[in-house]
């Protein structure tokens, strides 16, 4: 039953350099290391009609799966596929997207409008590309499409520069609904948002997607947000996956100590002062990873076999784990988020 299917999805990037700079690592003896891995050895899977959150700090690679699930980029390993169609190809570097059912709402629509079209212009642009609706009906549909996402159909005729961030937003995923699509990728989609208006544009999405019956793959930092909107939640960690729950069994009671340790760092109303833990040392650099576990050279309960062995993602109750703390294998037991 699943829409989407994520298979053993990996992605590298090469670090262009200039001759100054290898000039210089060639002088200290240096071995140049000029891949970024983005992304190594993620598999999920989407139902349709739900709603995956997407969770992880900053570089952990999580707009780079969204990107690679909208078909912007093609995966260096593994694939991606709808309906077990693949959404994009790469051929001599080109990427090419195969299908208008995947469609990415950006984290800046002031960034993804263009400033010299007018709105209507902007949402009508894909279908009439496309032939998914008959020219003389875009007019129509434009006005019923600005209505839906709550905005007055007389907007067609303004640009971009005329509307507020929230306003934009709307505008950008009445865009991405024109393409009649079956799956939507938010990435960010409210973060330059103010708190009033991120609840707006939040509503307006559940709101869609009750209608509509969207699927969603749904990225965020913020664990407040995807908690309100996600079925299931993803936490990445320096491109992987460690861990996979449904909502309520995650946020009640996290597995993994890289997801304790995320959770206890949120502050909460009505606990009174409270001594915040900070997660200790820094993100590894994806230019050269660690061996073993990512995690554990920042992990309290991290033991011989994580600084060697890659914990699979393997089922734990109700939840995907990937931690040698649930297979018996470092003989240490999970401790409560103030530990971590």
């Amino acid at each position: 039953m699943s829409l989407l299917t994520i298979d053993h999805v990996s992605k590298r990037f090469t670090r262009p350099t200039g001759a100054i700079v290898r000039g210089l690592e060639k002088l200290r003896g240096q071995t140049p290391k000029r891949t970024v891995h983005a992304l190594t050895d993620v598999s999920l899977e989407v139902a349709r009609g739900e709603v995956l959150g997407i969770v992880g700090e900053s570089g952990c690679g999580k707009s780079t799966l969204g990107r690679i699930v909208a078909g912007i980029y093609a995966p260096s390993d593994g694939a991606v596929t709808l309906d077990g169609a693949p959404v994009a190809r790469e051929s001599r570097g080109t990427v090419d997207k195969l299908t208008t059912r995947v469609q990415m709402i950006h984290q800046d629509p002031f960034a993804s409008l263009n400033p010299r079209m007018k709105v209507g212009e902007t949402i009508a642009e894909g279908p009439r590309q496309h032939g998914l609706i008959p020219a003389p009906d875009l007019r129509d549909r434009v006005a019923a499409l600005l209505s839906q996402v709550g905005l007055e159909p007389a907007y067609a005729d303004r640009l971009p520069h005329q509307f507020s961030g929230g306003q934009r937003q709307r505008i950008a995923i009445a865009r991405a609904l024109a393409m009649q699509p079956d799956l939507l990728v938010l990435d960010e989609a409210v973060a330059s948002l103010d708190v009033s208006i991120q609840a707006q544009v939040l509503n307006l999405f559940l709101d869609l997607r009750r209608d509509l019956d969207l699927t969603a793959l749904f990225i965020s930092h913020d664990l407040s947000v995807v908690r309100h909107v996600s079925d299931r939640v993803a936490i990445m960690y320096l491109g992987r996956v460690v861990e996979l729950a449904p909502v309520a069994p995650l946020y009640d009671a996290p597995q993994h100590p890289y997801t304790q340790a995320l959770f206890a760092s949120v502050p909460r109303l009505g606990e009174g002062r409270a001594r915040f833990h900070p997660i200790k040392g820094e993100i590894p650099s994806p230019l050269d990873p660690p061996p073993g576990c990512a995690f554990h050279p920042r992990c309290p309960f991290a033991g011989p076999r994580c600084r060697t062995e890659v914990p699979r993602l393997k089922p734990h109750d109700s939840r995907a784990v990937a931690c040698h703390l649930h297979d018996g294998g470092t003989g240490a037991t999970t401790g409560t988020s103030e530990a971590a």
